[in-house]
């Protein structure tokens, strides 16, 4: 593969080439209130799961429930700072391989390396609409101001609408 200084040079490169093509982005990121599972299906969507993709809590045990498929995850043999891949439909759902293992903890660091792989194959998608949780942030503990920085940092200059669904409960059963 290439080596981190030449992959540090091309992203140099590409940020500079891309400042001077800024209006051509149109990069935005919205939070709604809502249950991600009621996204457009011409949304992708994405959340955070540990490299085991044991996925036995927090917003992964509804993904696993309803895409299944976790053998054909498992098959991509995905390691931490990378996403494993399902297409379903027209969109693509993205497992951002965050950690190791599901019980441990996400850095940012692996989460922007995450971030980036999936921006890549996106790109080689025309994928523009993305959908996803308040990724790493829950049960995974990062910081949701951090996360967003990132976020922007990442896809800032992306033809792409991202909108992170904030899960609101339903009210209990009336009395």
């Amino acid at each position: 593969m290439y080596s981190p200084k030449l992959l540090e040079l091309r992203e140099a490169f590409r940020r500079a080439f891309v400042v001077g093509m800024a209006n051509q982005s149109s990069f935005k990121i919205n939070e709604v209130d809502g249950d991600l599972f009621s996204a457009p299906k011409t949304h992708s969507l994405a959340h955070c799961v540990g490299a085991d993709l044991a996925m036995a809590a927090g917003i992964a045990v509804k993904f696993k429930q309803v895409f299944g498929k976790v053998e054909e995850l498992r098959s991509q043999k995905v390691t931490s700072g990378g996403v494993a891949i399902l297409k379903e439909d027209e969109r693509y759902i993205y497992y951002l391989v965050t950690k190791a293992q599901s019980y441990g903890k996400p850095t940012y660091e692996s989460l922007q390396a995450s971030l980036e792989q999936m921006r890549e194959h996106m790109r080689k998608n025309n994928v523009q609409s993305l959908a996803i949780p308040r990724i790493g942030c829950g049960i995974d503990g990062l910081e949701w101001d951090k996360v967003s920085a990132l976020l922007k940092q990442v896809f800032e200059c992306e033809k792409l609408e991202i909108v992170v669904y904030n899960f609101v409960p339903p009210p209990p059963p009336s009395q």
